[in-house]
């Protein structure tokens, strides 16, 4: 079978909608994307358990922290699974640990903004993970296998992960005067930045048409971003919040909410690394990887020493 078959068979497996496997030949270019954005998105779970875990022991209630605690966990074991969707590409986790470590490889931009009350908890829930669960629930169809399968868990957890910040934001809406003020002030700093989470627009996205060709990615940024615009300003009415958007109105004749100008300036500043916490969020992961050697260490020696007990078994 020559290239140019194994291509047009690869683009056939692709219209008739069948998922393509690890071992099912590929286009270099179509393995490099997948790469790219698996392991974007698996950084951004590593990364994301950040600005949460700092709020693990300062939450209001037992409860709060139990929910909490187990949220991020979650976040890890997405982070793990998507590393292993990675791998089965070629590529080696200690590759993308390096790639994510010196700055060559990029994630969510949401995460290098600072969680600064109880209330970002609740915020961080509602709509980063609102957005995340928007853009991920089509990934369940993705083209690649084992991409599609890993996102099914994933996106059964971010669900409850959503429910969860949701609670608080509307806890805090029903409650007192500064408790109030509080989720407002939260939703008025994460709005815009969640907005910016599904990539830039469509005309200035480098990968998006074809991602899209390819049933890598089910829809384009702009389109994922009106939907959470339109699902979420009907539950901001339900919390009893203000969008902070003078520019919002719903347009009847396209069926949607409009939507003021987002900065984008402001989004490809973060994503070169001059956000407010790209250093801390950097510094801290590099930080846990050189101190976390010594397991790394400790496994790889007790996996050697089961392997040499295995052979001398066998060959008794």
């Amino acid at each position: 079978m020559t290239v140019h078959s194994f291509q047009e068979h690869f683009d056939d497996l692709i219209d008739r909608e069948v998922t393509i496997e690890p071992k099912d030949w590929m286009p270099d270019d179509y393995r490099k994307t997948l790469i790219r954005q698996i392991s974007q998105h698996a950084h951004s779970e590593i990364v994301g358990m950040l600005p949460e875990g700092n709020w693990i022991t300062r939450a209001p209630s037992l409860r709060r922290k139990a929910v909490l605690l187990a949220k991020v966990q979650d976040e890890a074991g997405h982070g793990l699974y998507l590393y292993s969707a990675a791998e089965t590409l070629g590529v080696t986790r200690d590759t993308l640990y390096d790639q994510l470590h010196t700055g060559k490889a990029k994630y969510s931009s949401i995460f290098n903004y600072p969680t600064l009350t109880w209330a970002d908890m609740g915020a961080v829930g509602w709509l980063v993970d609102g957005a995340a669960i928007m853009n991920q629930v089509p990934l369940c169809r993705t083209s690649y296998g084992p991409y599609a399968r890993a996102m099914v868990r994933v996106c059964k957890e971010e669900s409850f992960h959503q429910r969860q910040g949701f609670e608080i934001m509307l806890t805090l809406s029903k409650g007192t005067e500064i408790q109030k003020k509080l989720a407002q002030d939260a939703f008025n700093r994460w709005w815009w930045p969640s907005l910016m989470m599904f990539g830039p627009p469509d005309a200035e996205s480098p990968h998006t048409a074809q991602s899209v060709r390819w049933r890598i990615k089910r829809l384009t940024n702009d389109e994922l971003r009106q939907k959470f615009v339109d699902v979420t300003v009907e539950q901001a009415k339900v919390l009893g919040l203000t969008v902070p958007d003078k520019d919002l109105k719903w347009n009847e004749e396209r069926g949607h909410f409009d939507f003021g100008v987002i900065n984008w300036d402001e989004f490809w500043n973060v994503v070169k690394g001059n956000g407010p916490c790209n250093k801390q969020r950097l510094e801290t992961r590099k930080k846990a990887w050189e101190e976390g050697k010594w397991v790394r260490d400790a496994a790889m020696a007790h996996a050697e020493k089961r392997k040499a007990r295995k052979a001398v078994k066998e060959a008794a």
